[in-house]
């Protein structure tokens, strides 16, 4: 039952890293960046295409080490590759060098850019409609969060299916999800072509259920915080 238990929470110290981390980067990054393009007097949507996808590039890239911890921990079972995070970090760094945090930043980018992209532009598409229906609690905002991670995740999804198996790639991918991770060539077009080829056009949207359970309520969750945050210093800038 213990291990039953702990196998749930597998890779869990570097996910919370991320998220604080990459959270951080994306909507300071995503406001300069509209704060920037505002003046320019561009169609909204673009605007917060453009904000969004410059906002998840550079959060993707600056905290990418941490998803690949994170991704190689969980799809590590009783053979385990790393024993803690430091140690995992000094394995890496040993045997496959710098390189070797990266592995799959090329899909990673490809994915988070057109995934942020439509999803800022689909949030601020929806949210003024919603939050004239005076939701409870301004639940507008979480709703809006949902149906524009929705969106996004599924047009997206083959891309983030690709980063992650790119991620157990290396000397150690034998052992990552008892042993049956299939070794890929280089690049996202070449991969994409083998997952078709031995598992169909379906084999790109393996796990697309469990994506959306998670990604739904975190997005809900993290626009409702960031709309109810961003409020409260507005209202603060106010009264000073």
């Amino acid at each position: 039952m213990k291990v039953f238990d702990q196998g749930f929470w597998k890779g869990n110290v570097p996910a919370e890293l991320l998220y604080i981390t990459y959270g951080a980067l994306q909507f300071s990054t995503y406001r300069l960046i509209s704060q920037v393009l505002h003046p320019l007097s561009l169609p909204s949507q673009l605007e917060n295409f453009v904000s969004g996808a410059t906002a998840g590039a550079a959060a993707t890239t600056l905290t990418y080490p941490l998803d690949l911890l994170r991704t190689r921990f969980a799809a590590q079972g009783l053979d385990r590759v790393y024993n803690s995070l430091l140690g995992s970090v000094r394995d890496i760094a040993r045997s496959e060098g710098v390189p070797g945090f990266f592995q799959g930043l090329g899909a990673g980018v490809g994915q988070i850019v057109p995934y942020m992209g439509l999803f800022f532009s689909t949030y601020e598409t929806l949210r003024p409609p919603l939050k004239e229906l005076s939701l409870p609690l301004g639940s507008g905002d979480a709703v809006a969060g949902i149906l524009a991670s929705v969106s996004a995740k599924t047009g997206v999804f083959p891309l983030d299916l690709i980063r992650k198996r790119l991620q157990v790639q290396g000397p150690t991918r034998e052992r990552f999800a008892g042993g049956m991770v299939p070794l890929y060539g280089s690049g996202i077009w070449r991969t994409a072509r083998e997952i078709v080829g031995r598992e169909g056009w379906r084999g790109l949207y393996k796990g697309l259920g469990v994506g959306l359970v998670k990604a739904a309520p975190a997005s809900a969750v993290t626009m409702w915080t960031y709309e109810k945050a961003l409020g409260l210093l507005k209202e603060r800038q106010v009264n000073e």
